[in-house]
């Protein structure tokens, strides 16, 4: 008993003892730092208060929108609305077509080429028929009429000068002109009268059988034309012949061109 009554005033002094030196470090505190610790005071009063209104909110929405407590910002709720992959995959939807437009109908293009190799060159003449008759006296219901009205050959010659012509045409176009081609009898006459050695004598010349014809000089004078149907006119089966050519047998005749396999098969050179 003693004991414990002696301990008492030792605590007791002990404790006025403490509370004297936290008196002391009270009363060196700055007027600085006692101001700081009444400014921080309010605000973290204010920084509480809005803590727990912002948890108290979201929590009492969830509970009012009968959505089970879920929240706005709930993990498992995804984002509204495509995804960028979603419209990066999605077909492109076209707008729709009016029905007069759909209605309107198609124009299949074709090339002036495919035109011109579909046309056939001169339709109902039948390059197997021989006309009956002689030279310069042809049955004219066995000869073909050309391009140019009032020309005519016989079948496989008009055929074969026609497909030259188409040629011609694709490249300067406009048709070949023509002086002559098949001529009567009472021509060859004629022009052997007055053309004298450019005229064959009547009765053997080339014209008579349907198988020659006569350039214009707008032919022959043109040097990129008349080297064009040099070339390519034995294509086709027509050429200068060589008697026509400069220093050949005959009169020089640049402008007279024959159906090769015709006049060979006529005999002719």
């Amino acid at each position: 008993m003693e004991s414990q009554e002696s301990g008492t005033p030792v605590l007791e002094s002990r404790r006025a003892r403490r509370e004297a030196e936290q008196g002391t470090r009270r009363s060196r505190r700055t007027p600085a730092q006692v101001t700081g610790a009444h400014r921080w005071a309010p605000r973290m009063a204010v920084l509480s208060t809005l803590a727990v209104a912002t948890i108290a909110m979201p929590l009492s929405a969830g509970a009012d929108d009968g959505s089970g407590g879920a929240t706005p910002f709930d993990a498992e709720r995804g984002p509204a609305g495509p995804s960028a992959l979603d419209l990066a995959t999605a077909a492109s939807t076209a707008p729709a077509v009016s029905e007069s437009v759909a209605a309107a109908p198609r124009v299949e293009r074709t090339s002036a080429a495919s035109r011109s190799f579909d046309r056939e060159p001169l339709p109902g003449c039948d390059p197997t028929v021989r006309p009956s008759g002689s030279n310069g006296n042809l049955d004219p219901h066995g000869l073909c009429e050309l391009w140019q009205p009032g020309d005519f050959l016989r079948p496989d010659a008009a055929v074969a000068l026609s497909a030259l012509n188409e040629a011609f045409r694709a490249n300067f176009g406009r048709d070949l002109c023509l002086v002559s081609s098949y001529r009567t009898l009472s021509t060859q006459v004629s022009l052997k009268g007055t053309r004298g050695a450019f005229a064959a004598r009547p009765g053997t010349s080339m014209h008579g059988w349907g198988l020659a014809i006569d350039l214009c000089s707008i032919e022959t004078g043109s040097r990129e034309v008349y080297a064009w149907l040099n070339e390519n006119g034995t294509t086709y089966g027509w050429a200068n012949p060589p008697w026509a050519k400069r220093g050949g047998g005959g009169a020089y005749e640049p402008w007279h061109f024959e159906f090769t396999q015709g006049v060979e098969e006529m005999g002719g050179a």
